[in-house]
């Protein structure tokens, strides 16, 4: 029973061909497959399992979706701050390669805020910000308190006030 990166590099040895096969089948684009293959074992030995596993294919594929799912998201995001850039171009204020990816850097460090919050928090936030729902509308569809409601959002609105003003 193999343990630490010795396992990583018999998973890549045994399985990293068929990942990247894998993930070309999915993706239908031969770079991205190579470049999601790659995360995958770095993910993994970003998380070193004390064993080797039983079904190594299905936690490579585990992980391996994961990431897909975050790449899809990631290329959405980049995809609304072009189209955003562009409704709000103008002279003054040229999009530039770099204005696009300090955009990009900022949603992405408000994600990672999202992603921190304790689920009742992200969901209430999100109803309020993304659905447009009033607080006591809220407080109704979770059964909490309105003034429950008013914590959470206080609470979410702080953290990802603290990421602006970086």
């Amino acid at each position: 029973m193999k343990t630490g990166t010795g396992t990583v590099e018999g998973l890549y040895i045994g399985h990293g061909e068929w990942l990247a096969k894998w993930l070309e089948r999915r993706l239908r684009c031969p770079d991205r497959a190579a470049d999601l293959s790659h995360d995958t074992f770095c993910r993994l030995l970003e998380r070193l399992p004390e064993v080797t596993p039983a079904s190594p294919r299905s936690l490579l594929a585990t992980i391996a979706r994961r990431l897909m799912v975050d790449d899809i998201r990631r290329r959405e995001i980049e995809r609304s701050v072009i189209e955003c850039f562009a409704l709000h171009n103008d002279d003054t204020y040229p999009i530039t390669p770099e204005r696009i990816l300090e955009a990009i850097r900022f949603l992405d460090e408000v994600l990672k805020v999202l992603g921190g919050l304790p689920s009742i928090t992200r969901q209430v936030l999100l109803l309020r910000r993304v659905d447009g729902l009033s607080q006591e509308e809220i407080a109704s569809k979770l059964n909490l308190s309105t003034r429950t409601v008013r914590r959470h959002i206080v609470s979410a609105s702080v953290q990802i006030f603290s990421v602006m003003a970086d």
